[in-house]
């Protein structure tokens, strides 16, 4: 081969090289561009219910990194839930993720307050941290750093030193535009950090709220009464309340349809066939008919071609203190009383069977 040819060759070699390299670029710069950054905060009442249930597809999803698990007073108190957060991650193998307790208390409800108001305007039967004691469960109303034992163990990992509203602070800031804020519990962190941070709004990508219940007087007096009150809102009504007024670039909310999605008994037994360590998790502890709430938010999240129906709204919290305290308040645009209220994605409707088939999957890896 003479030296032009070789040269020839040579620029050919060049060519490929760096057609090649461009190609690899343009794929990493896809993968970046399809990876959702995810911050999740809840309450993680446990073992196997909807929330700790709800981390699973974050855990198993390929698409998504998630920074950080938020954990807030709700439906337990922060320690007993952090518990349950920490073994659920052990089990599925991610202890990678930091687990970061929150708020221990709401912003300004207390047990007594509640129970003045109950006293006025009738009985909540779900109050999560502060159910009284029963047989059969492990409430401790008045022991807040009580971790009772679990039937799905101890976990041998801690909850990392930063707070959680720190490092959703500093997630939100070091990712402007990025983070996607999933929230399934009271609204107390988020609160939290948008009084330390206002500008955790505008730099967050959106956040999906499991929350904001329009439709349930009816079943709250003929059906299941804890499945038709608005809990994440009525533990915490200031919480919700300056989290709906923020500024923020998207609101989606998943309200009062996912009470017609239960964790059946057919859908439990086909995910435990599988036989993963989360598919028998699952299995093992899941509650039986209890509505998929936080599952189905977190997948409203992740893939927003599963919605089928939403509605724009503006919409805010009652904080008044009277028989709605805690209640949703939702108007059209132009009937609003423009007090800070955003607009809001409800999401009224999604693709039931393709939910379905997909937290299966995730469960079964």
């Amino acid at each position: 081969m003479d030296g032009a040819e070789g040269r020839r060759m040579n620029r050919v070699k060049r060519t490929i090289f760096w057609l090649a390299a461009l190609a690899l670029l343009a794929l990493d710069a896809r993968g970046a561009a399809t990876t959702k950054l995810v911050y999740f905060d809840n309450d993680f009442i446990g073992p196997g219910q909807s929330n700790l249930n709800a981390l699973i597809p974050l855990l198993r999803d390929p698409t998504v990194k998630l920074l950080g698990v938020g954990v807030v007073v709700g439906d337990a108190w922060v320690k007993e839930e952090t518990a349950h957060a920490l073994r659920l991650l052990e089990i599925a193998g991610r202890t990678d993720v930091p687990v970061l307790e929150g708020a221990a208390m709401p912003l300004k409800r207390t047990q007594a307050e509640m129970r003045d108001w109950e006293a006025r305007y009738g009985r909540f039967v779900w109050k999560g941290a502060w159910n009284a004691p029963r047989e059969g469960r492990t409430y401790h109303p008045d022991d807040p750093d009580l971790i009772p034992p679990s039937p799905a163990g101890a976990p041998t990992t801690k909850a990392a030193r930063e707070d959680a509203v720190s490092f959703l602070v500093r997630s939100v800031r070091e990712h402007p535009g990025e983070v996607t804020i999933i929230a399934c519990g009271p609204l107390t962190n988020i609160a939290l950090a948008l009084r330390s941070a206002p500008d955790v709004a505008q730099l967050a990508k959106e956040i999906v709220i499991q929350g904001g219940y329009v439709d349930t007087q009816m079943a709250r007096a003929t059906g299941h009464a804890d499945y038709a009150v608005d809990f994440n809102f009525i533990f915490d009504p200031e919480a919700a309340h300056e989290v709906l007024t923020a500024p923020w670039q998207r609101i989606t909310m998943v309200g009062d349809f996912a009470n017609d999605v239960p964790m059946t008994t057919d859908y439990i037994d086909a995910i435990k066939r599988s036989g993963s360590p989360v598919a028998a998790y699952v299995a093992a502890y899941a509650r039986r008919d209890q509505p998929m709430w936080d599952e189905i938010a977190v997948a409203v999240a992740l893939d927003r071609s599963l919605v089928k129906r939403e509605t724009l709204l503006r919409m805010d919290v009652d904080i008044s203190g009277g028989p709605g305290y805690g209640e949703t308040r939702v108007w059209r645009e132009e009937l609003a009383p423009g007090k800070g209220e955003q607009t809001v994605h409800m999401v009224r409707a999604i693709d039931v069977p393709r939910f379905l088939a997909g937290f299966a999957r995730h469960a079964s890896q």
